[in-house]
């Protein structure tokens, strides 16, 4: 016989006490491999995130990729100058066709300077002749990036010609984050699903509508840059931005031939609408990319993305921790087909980036 429980404690038990196990009896895959050979389009391998290299050991890491079938690993961590020149050194130059490292811009210049397209557009076309594979285009776009005149620099913003202008030139990607979470633009009250996440992380909440665009907004002006530069080949971060919006995500695709989107981050997100989900991944698998977010990816992180696409497994859980960072849910599996497992493991990212 158990213990008689303390129903007075439980009837006051804090929330971030509360931590419950699922009953549910269910199978559980271990896939620890991919399927068919992966791009990893979406991780990070420099020294931007945490002053230090994030990959310490790349032979680790290298190793890492083997046991888990991932060919190359794409890293956004390149910055410009050289940083840029040091990463190239590090990874793609020390271990050809492993790696592909794509550049940022300096992000100072639009606040310095009133001509910073045309500087940026420098700034990125030496970055891509020092041999960057593409752009990495962060989130401060469209919500902290701001001009001389103290006003928000949107992602269709014109006087960013000249950056897409050398992309289209090389023929490179860019990869461009836009926006967060569609939490991250409500309330935070009581009602906000993802209110723990954003009481650990207060800085990533974009409610207040007199400083960010409300999430429509920068979803419409993202959208707009696609449409204006057809161009430019667009990889849309963490599913366009779009994972709890699948239906508009899908549109965006249909009609906008230079888009594409990886599922970085977004395993959580998408889990939870599993048959729209795969019904998407199936009716644009020529479209979609892998990318893990890794910093820099481990084992883990692969296996837990490979049975999300691979399996049918149901109710399982998004993240090993005991209360899992983005919200209290589980999520289920896709049982994606062979055919576009193989389109969005390596086949899209190989002809985007030219891997052969």
């Amino acid at each position: 016989m158990g213990a008689e429980p303390d129903l007075e404690r439980l009837h006051d038990l804090p929330l971030r006490s509360y931590t419950p196990r699922p009953a549910i009896r269910r199978p559980v895959s271990d896939v620890s491999r991919a399927r068919s050979p992966v791009v990893d389009v979406h991780a990070h391998l420099g020294r931007r995130l945490t002053g230090t290299w994030a990959a310490p050991d790349v032979g680790a890491l290298l190793a890492t990729m083997d046991e888990a079938n991932v060919a190359t690993v794409v890293n956004l961590d390149g910055m410009w100058g050289d940083e840029l020149r040091a990463n190239l050194a590090r990874y793609d130059d020390a271990h050809p066709g492993r790696f592909a490292t794509f550049a940022q811009w300096d992000g100072s210049i639009v606040s310095e300077h009133g001509d910073f397209g045309e500087r940026l557009g420098v700034n990125v076309r030496e970055a891509l002749h020092e041999g960057a594979r593409g752009l990495k285009v962060w989130k401060d776009l469209g919500l902290h990036l701001r001009d001389p005149e103290g006003r928000l620099v949107m992602p269709d913003d014109p006087r960013l010609d000249p950056v897409w202008d050398a992309c289209a030139e090389a023929g490179v990607p860019v990869l461009i984050h836009t926006g967060d979470p569609l939490a991250f633009f409500e309330p935070l009250d009581e009602h906000n699903e993802r209110l723990e996440e954003l009481l650990e992380h207060p800085d990533w909440w974009f409610g207040d509508r007199s400083r960010f665009p409300s999430f429509d907004e920068l979803a419409d002006r993202f959208e707009s840059l696609v449409i204006r530069r057809l161009d430019v080949t667009f990889i849309g971060a963490h599913m366009a931005g779009l994972a709890e919006d699948l239906g508009r995500l899908g549109r965006m695709l249909s009609a906008h031939p230079n888009l594409y989107a990886d599922i970085a981050a977004r395993v959580a997100e998408l889990g939870r609408a599993p048959r729209a989900t795969a019904a998407l991944f199936e009716r644009h698998a020529g479209r979609l990319l892998f990318g893990s977010d890794g910093v820099p990816p481990t084992a883990e992180e692969y296996a837990g993305a490979f049975r999300f696409l691979e399996t049918a497994d149901e109710h399982v859980p998004y993240s090993p921790d005991a209360l899992p960072p983005q919200g209290r849910w589980a999520i289920s599996c896709l049982d994606l087909p062979d055919a576009a497992l193989a389109e969005v493991y390596s086949g899209n990212a190989g002809r985007l980036l030219g891997l052969g």
